[in-house]
């Protein structure tokens, strides 16, 4: 029996940084955010998922739990309809990359159907838009 197409692929790369604070009244408040890419394998067109978990608590109990989230879609990559493959990585954590703010992240798309690699970078700009770019890879 064929496999059926995979229209549709998660990213393997998944991650996950968390961060905590000490407020007034020695409330500790831990948050954690993780993300992910859902990448159409046709049309090359992706989404970045994002998701973050908020805890709030005293010495005895947890007060408040907090959970946010959703997918962004984002641009297409090749503008034609093929068969691609896909991977994606995030910028370090903002105090690692504080000039771009909340950073950016790259994402790798390849033709499988013939030789083709396309690279795209995403920034912050910190004024409002991001900054994207991406270039076609030459074989040599």
């Amino acid at each position: 029996m064929a496999q059926p197409e995979r229209l549709f692929k998660l990213s393997d790369s998944q991650n996950i940084s968390c961060s905590r604070n000490l407020s007034r009244g020695k409330l500790r408040t831990a948050t954690c955010t993780t993300f992910t890419y859902l990448f159409n394998t046709r049309t090359s067109e992706y989404f970045r998922c994002q998701m973050s978990l908020a805890v709030t608590r005293d010495k005895r109990e947890v007060l408040v739990v907090l959970t946010d989230g959703g997918c962004a879609k984002q641009q297409r990559v090749f503008s034609a309809e093929s068969s691609y493959d896909f991977a994606a990585t995030e910028t370090a954590p903002t105090n690692m990359n504080s000039f771009f703010g909340r950073g950016g992240h790259s994402v790798w798309v390849a033709d499988t159907t013939r030789r083709k690699v396309r690279g795209c970078i995403t920034i912050s700009s910190e004024l409002g838009s991001n900054v994207s770019k991406c270039l076609d890879m030459k074989f040599e």
